[in-house]
């Protein structure tokens, strides 16, 4: 039996001591095998199963996964929604309710959850980690997470290959070429630098928790349009001969710092990442589509343009990293600006990382 069918095994017996609960395990170790092996262990002819999750292109996994474990009459008894529509289903009809990405739960959703008496299976890569938050609150009531398996556990144990995780930290252009328009339509020249600093006296000055927010809302939009970071990657792309995927902030930056790049808006989306997966190009930009679902094989090097503060969506970010051999190490590389809030931000990203496979690299100051 292989590590990773142990661990499958053990989670499955967590999982089948509780009515209600959840899994934190991290991607590429088997979340979606465990729901079907628990779905098998409560079969009956009637059996009606609600499989909630964020996006539709996730139904597809499970389909996929149900062919490959030669469990496809589970189908017929599987029902697929999302979490915008599961309010929409009628909660006395479910034997079991699978919440996938269940780190997606909102107050919103309690109008079918308050009302389920069911089983209920939490899957997630990236639990809830702050207390009193909404998710947190959501998934310990619902979903309390019962059995975890980290990124890191996992590439202790070969099932997934190893990483090193490279935050490059740039500084902010005190150049005065950062175009501003002002209410009346007059234009006037700053460097990123006093832009930065006159943003940050906004989100300081700001008198009430709304304004506040807003401030700090339109200081990480002026962080992501700064062109350092650009200027920055172009140069490293030129050092990179693996397979790499760009993590960019939008369709139109996506679409300057690489050749070909895949997003809702690129009408030649599909036709690259064929190129891409099969190594007839190596290098392609997106924005959030590869976050999740996708696999490329032999994806060896990553750039994040933004880390957001957000540990779950780095961690998505990072785990397309995480499908090679066991005996091979993928590099992650974070572009960060350096005295400000990214550096702050990089920081939560990740923190539930290995630290010692984490290092700082300064381009002023290289050794």
């Amino acid at each position: 039996m292989s590590n990773q069918e142990i661990v499958q095994n053990d989670a499955l017996e967590k999982i089948m001591q509780h009515e209600r609960c959840g899994l934190g395990i991290s991607m590429g170790v088997g979340k979606t095998r465990v729901a079907i092996n628990h779905m098998i262990k409560n079969y009956n002819p009637l059996l009606k199963v609600l499989v909630v999750a964020p996006k539709r292109s996730i139904f597809t996994s499970w389909m996929d996964e149900l062919t490959k474990t030669d469990t496809e009459f589970l189908a017929d008894h599987l029902t697929f929604t999302t979490y915008l529509s599961i309010n929409k289903h009628n909660p006395d009809v479910y034997d079991i309710v699978y919440l996938d990405e269940c780190h997606s739960l909102l107050d919103s959703h309690e109008a079918f959850l308050s009302c389920y008496k069911g089983k209920i299976v939490g899957l997630t890569g990236t639990p809830p980690k702050r207390r009193g938050s909404e998710k947190f609150r959501m998934v310990n009531k619902y979903c309390p997470i019962i059995y975890e398996f980290t990124v890191d556990d996992a590439t202790d144990k070969d099932i997934l290959n190893d990483y090193q995780i490279i935050v490059h930290e740039l500084q902010l252009s005190k150049l005065q070429t950062l175009s501003k328009t002002g209410k009346t339509g007059n234009t006037w020249y700053t460097s990123e630098f006093k832009d930065y600093e006159y943003s940050t006296n906004r989100v300081a000055d700001a008198q009430t928790s709304k304004a506040k927010q807003f401030a700090s809302i339109m200081r990480m939009r002026a962080l992501m349009d700064y062109t350092t970071k650009e200027q920055y990657l172009k140069g490293l792309l030129k050092n990179i001969s693996q397979k790499c995927i760009i993590f960019a902030n939008t369709q139109k930056q996506a679409d300057r710092v690489c050749n070909y790049s895949f997003h809702s808006g690129n009408t030649y989306s599909n036709d690259n990442l064929e190129l891409f997966s099969d190594g007839r190009i190596d290098k392609l930009s997106c924005v959030l589509q590869l976050s999740e679902g996708i696999s490329i094989p032999g994806l060896q090097q990553g750039i994040i343009m933004h880390a957001y503060g957000n540990e779950r969506k780095s961690a998505q970010r990072i785990g397309r990293l995480l499908r090679l051999s066991p005996d091979q190490t993928a590099t992650c590389h974070i572009l960060c600006y350096n005295n400000t809030v990214d550096r702050k931000w990089v920081t939560t990203a990740l923190s539930d990382f290995d630290q010692a496979k984490i290092k700082f690299f300064n381009p002023l100051n290289p050794i």
